[in-house]
C-alpha cells in the first residue's frame, strides 16, 4: 500500500479537468459528420504536433480553434468533448515534408506550463490520440489496416473486425532523499550537458506502483528504498504515458550507477541545488513537467531558474 504525502503537488500541468469528453457519443456514426458540418464546432487544428496558439498580455496561452472547413474531412478527426455548450474537435495532419514550423504555433513541450485549462485539455488530448493513430495503422493481430472508429478513440481491423484502443503507459517519477533531507539527482545517457532530474521509469508486467518505485531506483542507482509516498500524477502525451509522482526514501547513500541510463547522479542539499541552478552548473527541468513539481516540493518552493522544454 502506498500512503498520501501529508502535501501533495500544487498545479501541476496539463492536469485540471475542464473538458467533458462524453464518451457515450462516440458510438454515433453520424456524430463528426454532424459536427464538422455545424458553424459552431470548434476545431483544434494540430500540424504535426504543433497547433495555433495566441499569448494574453499576462503571459497565459490559449489553444486558437476555428470552425470547420469542407477539407476537415479529408484529415483524420477526433471527438474531443463539450465545454461551456461547445462541441470541440481535433484535425490532425502530418507537417508537410520540409516544412519550417508556422508562425503563431507552438508544441505542447512549449508552452505547456503556460496554457490555460481548456487549452491543456484540448492540447494533450489530441497530441496523445494523434500519437497513438500514427503507428498504429495495422492490425497487431493479423497485420491488415485499421480505420479510426468511434470518433477516433478506436481503431477497428478492416479483415478481422478486431478493435484496438489507445494505450496509456504507465511510468513512476521519484524524488529519491536520505536521512539528511539531501535529494538525489541524476543526468542520464540522452540528457543535454546541464541537465538533471529525479529518477523515473516505466511500470512493467504484473508490478505495483511502489514496487516500480523500488525496482527503479534499485536498477538506476543501486540503492533501497522505503517510505514510497504518492505526490501526484500528469498526463504526458510525448507519446502516450501517464507520470505517477512518488517520494522515496534512501536506505543507504553510496551510488553505483547503471551505467548504459544513468552518465551521473549527485545528492543535493538545497542550498548546494540552488547554487548550482544559480552558477548554470545545473539545468532543472521545464515547469511544464511534474518532475520540476516533485524537485520544488522537496526544495519548499519555486527554483528560479531559466526554462528549458526538453531535458534532450
Amino acid at each position: 500500500m502506498v500512503a498520501r504525502a501529508e502535501r501533495t503537488l500544487p498545479d501541476v500541468a496539463l492536469t485540471r479537468r475542464t473538458l467533458e469528453r462524453h464518451a457515450e457519443r462516440r458510438g454515433d456514426p453520424t456524430l463528426l459528420t454532424r459536427l464538422l458540418a455545424d458553424p459552431s464546432s470548434r476545431v483544434v487544428h494540430l500540424c504535426g504536433d504543433r497547433a495555433p496558439v495566441t499569448t494574453d498580455d499576462d503571459g497565459v496561452v490559449r489553444v486558437s480553434t476555428r470552425a470547420p472547413v469542407a477539407a476537415d474531412a479529408e484529415h483524420l478527426v477526433l471527438y474531443l468533448g463539450e465545454h461551456e455548450g461547445a462541441q470541440y474537435l481535433a484535425v490532425v495532419e502530418p507537417t508537410p515534408e520540409g516544412q519550417e514550423p508556422v508562425a503563431g504555433t507552438a508544441t505542447l513541450r512549449e508552452v505547456g506550463a503556460h496554457v490555460d485549462d481548456l487549452g491543456a485539455a484540448l492540447f494533450a488530448a489530441t497530441l496523445a490520440l494523434a500519437n497513438w493513430h500514427r503507428v498504429h495503422g495495422f492490425c497487431p493481430r493479423c497485420g491488415a489496416r485499421t480505420e479510426p472508429v468511434q470518433a477516433g478513440w478506436v481503431r477497428r481491423c478492416v479483415a478481422d473486425g478486431s478493435e484496438h484502443y489507445p494505450r496509456t503507459d504507465a511510468a513512476v517519477i521519484m524524488a529519491v532523499v536520505d536521512d539528511d533531507g539531501r535529494i538525489l539527482l541524476a543526468r542520464g545517457r540522452g540528457f543535454r550537458t546541464k541537465g538533471m532530474s529525479v529518477l523515473a521509469g516505466f511500470v512493467e508486467p504484473g508490478e505495483t506502483l511502489a514496487a516500480a518505485v523500488a525496482r527503479e531506483v534499485a536498477e538506476e542507482v543501486g540503492l533501497e528504498v522505503d517510505d514510497v509516498r504518492y505526490l501526484g500524477d500528469q498526463p504526458w502525451p510525448f507519446p502516450s504515458s501517464l507520470m505517477v509522482g512518488f517520494t522515496a526514501r534512501a536506505r543507504a547513500t553510496d551510488l553505483r550507477l547503471q551505467e548504459d541510463e544513468i552518465a551521473e547522479a549527485r545528492w543535493f542539499t538545497r542550498e548546494e541545488l540552488a547554487a548550482a541552478v544559480a552558477d548554470g552548473s545545473v539545468a532543472v527541468p521545464g515547469r511544464v513537467s511534474i518532475a520540476r513539481r516533485i524537485v520544488e516540493h522537496w526544495y519548499g518552493g519555486p527554483i528560479e531558474a531559466p526554462e528549458v522544454t526538453s531535458m534532450r
